[in-house]
């Protein structure tokens, strides 16, 4: 466990009943936390790469002050996980924080799912410290850490199926998460029957799945998607691919399978993460537009693909909140990863490959897809085309379907503090984070507001986490207290009065309709994906 501990001079004891125990929290700011609240059991030993089995009973009572540990990850400056981080496979924990002052009825649920291309992150990074968005928004806040990179997402259960492997840990380990969830929250005041499970980037790509998941039914009653990859996962046979590439990595040279299961069981957790690094960056560079670890479309669990059922309006029907940044790619090209293609060469034999996969839709030829980034200078169109069909393409087709059998709202975010303007970020991806999390700053260190914009961001930091706590209470994603703030319209394909309405997020919000008109036209309206 780390050792980051919060004051204690005011305590909160909570007992629970699934699994049995009596968890002290603090109290700090107007909030009560409990941190590090186990789930399940630790995925080690037999249990790694297995599904994860619910935690046990204990009798004494749990230290909840402190966070749980880390799944173990290579470190990334792009996401901080923390000074006090310990990483650990021992990590199937999740912290809960809750207004101090409880009303006479329960409040309304936000599980959060941490983004990090599905290989980095924590639920305990201090970004997604909840006290402001529940003091504001009047919420319970769950973050929950799920198992990452081959941890989480290797599909071994492929590659040797008689060995006792099992496939989709993490996506079931968000499934565990919300039963306890269910179960539980009562306990800290919490909804059961008010659940919003919302995410950002690989965390969104969770939620996304999680709404073509049909055991998720009765988990959650809303659903928030930020910035969600959800056309970035593929069935069995390219998951076996990445699975056989991973132990050629690991040096594991065995034509025994069971040899080979005995050697996975007892590599180190140090030469997983490394050979899970070198897939990680191979994967993409072979086969651009592609990622070696997501969800797998196994036909159990996650019958087909989430982007297909959603588009096709067959996904869970709940409410779904969803949107994008304005300049999701422009991060990756700046941090030189591997991930979405952005040179003429590689998103050339990104089509390729997508034709191959898809024999029998008519992709847009490269001239008709150009038609949507005539106003934008050359050396930008790469960066136009990874955005969009990385991230706002998934996000229209998700939100064309799903808005036929569930209410939606679109948005997406174009606020940028001058200082990541100058350095030709823009409103990167992850970078609407701060705000909706109420935590502008990393540290004395940040550079963000170096050249003004902070009181800007406050305004609009106020005004999402009234947005994203209403949508979680029941009601329109409204901003009650901002001034001229527009109210949210749905989103509607067929609505002819004022169709597929987004709100663009910035210092003043506003309401447009059909705004990614001509992105439509030029993409044609047929998902495209790998299978």
């Amino acid at each position: 466990m780390s050792d980051n501990s919060l004051p204690d001079d005011e305590t909160r004891v909570v007992t629970v009943t699934a699994p049995a125990g009596t968890f002290r929290g603090t109290d700090a700011d107007g909030a009560h936390s409990w941190r590090g609240i186990r789930y399940a059991q630790a995925p080690v030993g037999l249990l790694r790469w297995r599904d994860p089995v619910a935690a046990p009973s204990v009798e004494e009572e749990i230290d909840a002050t402190v966070y749980g540990n880390v799944c173990p990850q290579q470190i990334n400056p792009a996401v901080p996980l923390g000074d006090d981080a310990v990483m650990d496979e021992d990590c199937l924990v999740l912290n809960v924080w809750a207004p101090s002052e409880r009303p006479e009825s329960a409040f309304p649920v936000m599980v959060w799912l941490h983004g990090g291309a599905y290989t980095f992150g924590s639920s305990s990074q201090p970004l997604f410290d909840a006290t402001s968005l529940v003091t504001r928004g009047e919420v319970v806040v769950v973050t929950v850490n799920y198992r990452l990179g081959a941890f989480g997402f290797l599909d071994l259960a492929g590659l040797l199926p008689d060995e006792g492997f099992d496939r989709n840990l993490a996506l079931k380990d968000a499934l565990l998460a919300l039963r306890w969830v269910q179960e539980n929250i009562s306990a800290f005041g919490g909804d059961a029957g008010r659940v919003t499970v919302f995410g950002e980037s690989a965390g969104g790509g969770l939620v996304t799945t999680l709404l073509a998941t049909p055991s998720a039914e009765g988990l959650f009653s809303r659903a928030i998607a930020q910035s969600s990859p959800a056309s970035s996962m593929y069935g069995t046979e390219r998951a076996r691919d990445v699975a056989a590439r991973f132990v050629h990595e690991l040096g594991i040279d065995s034509t025994d399978a069971a040899a080979v299961a005995g050697a996975l069981r007892a590599a180190s957790v140090d030469d997983i993460v490394a050979a899970s690094m070198e897939v990680y960056a191979a994967v993409p560079d072979d086969a651009p537009g592609t990622l070696a670890f997501a969800p797998v479309i196994d036909g159990d669990v996650l019958p087909e693909a989430p982007v297909t059922a959603l588009r096709e309006g067959r996904g869970l029907r709940v409410p779904l909140l969803i949107g994008t940044n304005k300049d999701e790619a422009s991060l990756f090209k700046f941090m030189k990863s591997p991930l979405i293609p952005i040179t003429d060469d590689r998103i050339r034999q990104m089509f390729t490959d997508m034709a191959e996969d898809n024999p029998t839709i008519s992709l847009p030829s490269a001239a008709q897809v150009r038609t949507a980034y005539e106003n934008v200078r050359h050396g930008a169109v790469g960066l136009g085309i990874a955005r969009d069909i990385g991230f706002r393409l998934p996000t229209l087709w998700i939100a064309e379907g799903h808005s036929t059998v569930a209410d939606v709202w679109l948005y997406r975010f174009d606020h940028a503090a001058p200082f990541l303007r100058l350095i030709g970020l823009g409103a990167t991806h992850a970078t609407e984070l701060p705000y909706l999390w109420g935590n502008l700053s990393s540290g004395p260190k940040d550079p963000t507001f170096r050249l003004g914009g902070r009181r800007a961001a406050q305004e609009i930091s106020v005004r999402m986490q009234e947005r994203w706590a209403a949508f979680a209470h029941g009601r329109t994603p409204d901003a009650a207290t901002a001034k001229d703030a527009p109210t949210w319209a749905p989103y509607s394909a067929s609505d002819a009065a004022g169709r597929r309405q987004t709100l663009v997020i910035e210092r003043q919000d506003t309401l447009v309709a059909d705004l990614d008109a001509p992105l439509r036209a030029a993409w044609g309206d047929d998902v495209l994906d790998f299978r």
